[in-house]
C-alpha cells in the first residue's frame, strides 16, 4: 500500500487542539479509516501510522499501540482466528458497526439546513405515537396527556388575570398527534468496478450514506423499513450489519437485475407507500441471460440493454414505484438515458457529486413521505 493511495477519495486534516482525549481524537479518524478500508482493521491501523508520521497525531504518553489496546478493552474490536486457522487477526465488533452508522447520520445530518427536515405525517389526527408540533384548542375527546400546560396557564392568565386565576377548557391547548404512515424503502447500490475507478473512491460515500439511512430511519421512523441491495453482474440483497464491509469488484452494471431484485422485496411489503433510491456511476452494461450467460456490452449505451431497464420503469410505474437515480457520474450521454428512463418512472433524478450525496438522498427522503402522506 502506498502512503499516496490513502489521499485518493479521502480528505484528511491534522485534529485541532480541544479536550478530546488522544483516544477519541484518534478514535475519529480511525472510524472514517475503517470505513474507507471496508472494514479491514490491519489496513485501518496501517494508514493510521503513516497519518501519524506525518501529522505526529500521537506522542510518548500515548501511542498507536495503546490506541488498539484501548480499542480491545473498550469492547470496540476483537482478535478473530483466521478461517484457515493461522495466527489471529482484529476485526471490529457490533458495537462499532452501530458507532459506524450513527458516525455517518452525524457527518451528512451536521451538514443539513435545519429547515430541510421535519416530520411528515398523513393528514389524518389520531392517536399515533408522533409529535406533529402543532398546537390547537382543546376539543372534547382529545387525551389528556396532550395538553400542553404552559400555554393552557399562559392562555388562563390572559383570559382571567392573574388576581382572579381560572383556568376553564376554553383555555386549554392540546398538541396534535397524527396517524404515522408506513414507508418502505428499497436502497440500490451499484458496485460494479467504476465505483472506484479513475482515481475516485465512490463506494465508500455510498456506503455512508447507507449506514446513515438506516440508521435514521430506525430512531426517527421506526415504522418505516429499509432494505439494501447491491448490484454488479447479479443483484442481491445486503444486511444493515454488512454495510462497512462492502466492496466493489470486478463487476459489470446489471441495472436490470438490481430492479427486478427491489420490486421483487417490494412486493412482499404490505404497506402502500413504496419507493425505490439507487446511487450509481455508470450506465448499464449487462443482462443475465435465460442459460445464466451473461451479456455484457461497456462499449456505449447498448440498445438492448437500456430498453430492458426502460422495461423495468414501466413495471415500476404500474406498480406505483418510484425510482430515484442518483446519478453521480457526469457523462451527457448516461444523463440522457437517465432523464429518459425517469420520465418514463415518472419518478425523480440528481445528477449529484460526491460531497452532497447524503444530504440529497435525507432531503429527498423527507420530500417523499410529505408528498406521499400529506
Amino acid at each position: 500500500m502506498k502512503f499516496s493511495d490513502l489521499r485518493t477519495g479521502l480528505l484528511f486534516q491534522k485534529p485541532k487542539p480541544n479536550s478530546q482525549s488522544p483516544f477519541e481524537r484518534l478514535f475519529e479518524i480511525f472510524k472514517e479509516l475503517i470505513t474507507h478500508t471496508s472494514g479491514d482493521f490491519d489496513e485501518a491501523i496501517e494508514w493510521l501510522r503513516e497519518l501519524d508520521k506525518e501529522y505526529d497525531l500521537t506522542d510518548e504518553n500515548y501511542t498507536i499501540d495503546d490506541f488498539i489496546e484501548d480499542l480491545l478493552d473498550k469492547g470496540y474490536v476483537k482478535t478473530e482466528i483466521n478461517p484457515d486457522g493461522s495466527e489471529k487477526s482484529m476485526g471490529i465488533t457490533a458495537k462499532t458497526e452501530k458507532i459506524l452508522r450513527e458516525f455517518a447520520l452525524k457527518q451528512i445530518f451536521g451538514k443539513l439546513k435545519r429547515s430541510g427536515l421535519g416530520n411528515h405525517n398523513t393528514k389524518h389526527r389520531g392517536i399515533g405515537d408522533e409529535i406533529s408540533g402543532e398546537l390547537t384548542n382543546f376539543q372534547f375527546g382529545d387525551p389528556i396527556e396532550n395538553i400542553v400546560l404552559t400555554e393552557s396557564i399562559k392562555n388562563a392568565q390572559i383570559n382571567s388575570g392573574i388576581d382572579d386565576f381560572l383556568i376553564s377548557e376554553n383555555d386549554l391547548v392540546v398538541e396534535k398527534n397524527h396517524h404515522k404512515s408506513q414507508m418502505s424503502t428499497i436502497l440500490m447500490i451499484d458496485i460494479s468496478h467504476s465505483m472506484i475507478l479513475y482515481g475516485e473512491d465512490r463506494i465508500t460515500p455510498a456506503k455512508k450514506v447507507a449506514m446513515a439511512l438506516a440508521e435514521f430511519i430506525t430512531t426517527r421512523y421506526p415504522k418505516d423499513t429499509l432494505d439494501i441491495l447491491v448490484f454488479g453482474n447479479d443483484a442481491r440483497p445486503i444486511s444493515v450489519k454488512e454495510l462497512p464491509y462492502l466492496k466493489v469488484g470486478p463487476y459489470h452494471t446489471n441495472t436490470v437485475a438490481g430492479l427486478q431484485l427491489a420490486m421483487d422485496m417490494l412486493r412482499r411489503k404490505r404497506n402502500t407507500n413504496k419507493q425505490i433510491f439507487m446511487i450509481t456511476d455508470g450506465k448499464p452494461s449487462c443482462l443475465k441471460m435465460q442459460d445464466g450467460s451473461y451479456y455484457k456490452n461497456s462499449v456505449g449505451l447498448d440498445r438492448d440493454i437500456v430498453e430492458k431497464c426502460y422495461v423495468m420503469a414501466r413495471q415500476a410505474r404500474k406498480l406505483k414505484i418510484p425510482i430515484t437515480t442518483f446519478m453521480i457520474a457526469t457523462d451527457p450521454h448516461l444523463k440522457q438515458f437517465v432523464q429518459e428512463f425517469t420520465m418514463i418512472n415518472q419518478g425523480k433524478a440528481f445528477f449529484t457529486g460526491l460531497n452532497n450525496l447524503g444530504e440529497m438522498i435525507f432531503e429527498d427522503y423527507e420530500k417523499n413521505r410529505k408528498k406521499r402522506f400529506g
